[in-house]
Parts: C-alpha cells; sequence; structure tokens
C-alpha cells in the first residue's frame, strides 16, 4: 500500500501531468482538495473509487483515512492543488506517514507561478534585468512568516517576486515594496490561473492597489512584481546567440 501525493495542477485539467492522471486512475481512494481542484481531475478516479474531498477534514481525520487504507491494503491518490514543493501543507502529512510506517510518493505538479506567467505571456527571468524568482508570502492567520523573510529583504535583490495568499492585503504589499522597486516597477495580478474564469490585471506598484480593489473576489490569486515583466530593451540569451560557443553546435570546446 502506498500513499501517492499528487500535484494536480493550477486548474486547467489538461494541466495534470500524465503520471499524475495515471495514479490517479488506478487508485482504489482518492483525497483530493474539493475547493481547489476541479471535478474533470477528479473523474479521472475508478468509477467505484472511494473519492473524498479533505476540504472539511482536519489533518487528524486526513492521516485516519490513511491508516485505514493502510490496513486494508488501498493505495491513495492524495491530490494537491499547484506543485507539492509549495503551499501544499503536504510537510505535515509526510512527516505523519513516516511516524507510522507509511510508504508514500511525491509527483510534482504544475505550479501556480508558472500557470500565472503563462498568463502575462512572460518570462519571469530575463538576461541582466532579473535571473531569480522568490515565491513568499505575507504573515497570516494559518502560520506567520520567520523574521528573516520578509518582503523588504527579498524586494533588495531586485529579483522577480510572487507573492502567495496576499492579495487581501495588498496595500500592504505596495507599502513595503514600493521604497525597493519604486513606484513605477511593473505588477501583475492573476486570479485562478488557467481555470476558465482566469483573470489578469496589469498595472503599477502605485496603481495596482486601486485596480484590484474594484474587483469582486480575493480568492486564488498571486501577486507578481519586477522589472522582467515588463522588459523589452534587454540583450538576448547566449542560448540561441551564434557567437557564443556551444559544444552542441559541432564546436571544439575545452
Amino acid at each position: 500500500m502506498t500513499v501517492h501525493f499528487v500535484g494536480a495542477g493550477p486548474g486547467a485539467p489538461d494541466l495534470l501531468t500524465l503520471r499524475g492522471r495515471d495514479i490517479i486512475a488506478r487508485c482504489p481512494i482518492c483525497l483530493y482538495a474539493g475547493s481547489l481542484i476541479p471535478a474533470e481531475v477528479v473523474a479521472h478516479a475508478p468509477k467505484d473509487a472511494r473519492v473524498v474531498d479533505t476540504a472539511p477534514l482536519t489533518l487528524d481525520e486526513i492521516i485516519a483515512e490513511f491508516e485505514a487504507a493502510h490496513a486494508a491494503g488501498h493505495d491513495i491518490a492524495r491530490l494537491h492543488s499547484g506543485d507539492l514543493a509549495f503551499y501544499s501543507a503536504v510537510a505535515e502529512q509526510i512527516r505523519a506517514l513516516e511516524e507510522r510506517g507509511i510508504p508514500y510518493t511525491v509527483t510534482p505538479g504544475v505550479p501556480a507561478v508558472s500557470a500565472a506567467a503563462a498568463a502575462l505571456g512572460r518570462e519571469l527571468t530575463v538576461p541582466e534585468v532579473a535571473q531569480s524568482v522568490v515565491l513568499t508570502r505575507t504573515s497570516g492567520r494559518a502560520s506567520k512568516m520567520p523574521e528573516a523573510e520578509t518582503l523588504e529583504a527579498f524586494a533588495a535583490t531586485g529579483a522577480t517576486m510572487a507573492v502567495h495568499l496576499s492579495v487581501h492585503v495588498i496595500d500592504q504589499v505596495v507599502e513595503r515594496l514600493v521604497p525597493h522597486y519604486g513606484g513605477d516597477c511593473p505588477v501583475a495580478v492573476v486570479f485562478r490561473a488557467s481555470w476558465p474564469d482566469e483573470m489578469v490585471i496589469r498595472g503599477r506598484l502605485d496603481d495596482i492597489e486601486a485596480r484590484v480593489n474594484d474587483l469582486p473576489t480575493r480568492r486564488t490569486a498571486l501577486i507578481l512584481i519586477g522589472p522582467a515583466l515588463a522588459a523589452a530593451d534587454f540583450r538576448n540569451s547566449a542560448l540561441y546567440d551564434g557567437r557564443h560557443a556551444r559544444r552542441f553546435r559541432g564546436l571544439d570546446l575545452p
């Protein structure tokens, strides 16, 4: 018996990986975060599978599902939205499984930040403009941020920043970032990236708050900040530069 953690992607059913789809299709039990994963993804489960929406469950209740399946010898597909490496709450579940000696696997998914960048039609790392992407969030009711991990500290690098779970405090995000990026720094807020009702709001740090405040929703949104979002006058990558020696072009390199 194995618990298979599967990153279900940002929302669009066809952004589920083939590996994830195949795992779901063969497991007799499927646990999924119903508020964030579309029904089309869960539909890959066998017709007679036990399908459980974990949105109303506590961690103890989810672990109880794992234990019952382990005792019965039934594999579980455990679906989380996006990619499991970021803000998935999978760490505590894995810890519980390891404490109980229950085997598990982890299958990555398409993260929300990638879907948001695709919606914008932008690369988040542009040569000599930004070569780093910071994935972060602000403190909230669920958990506070570590003291050293502040928006100000990350902004001081000039990297592209992806701020999760923070649209409801976008006024604070703006106030804290303007001194570092400047008011004219490009910003985009992507709501429900890759879903049918996806919405993209573009602006600058000094006007994005007003643009977002006119919207009816704050759920499932990502804030992207940084010069790379609007970079136009930048050098080409060396990757396809004919003057750049690369062994894949049949050149003799040491």
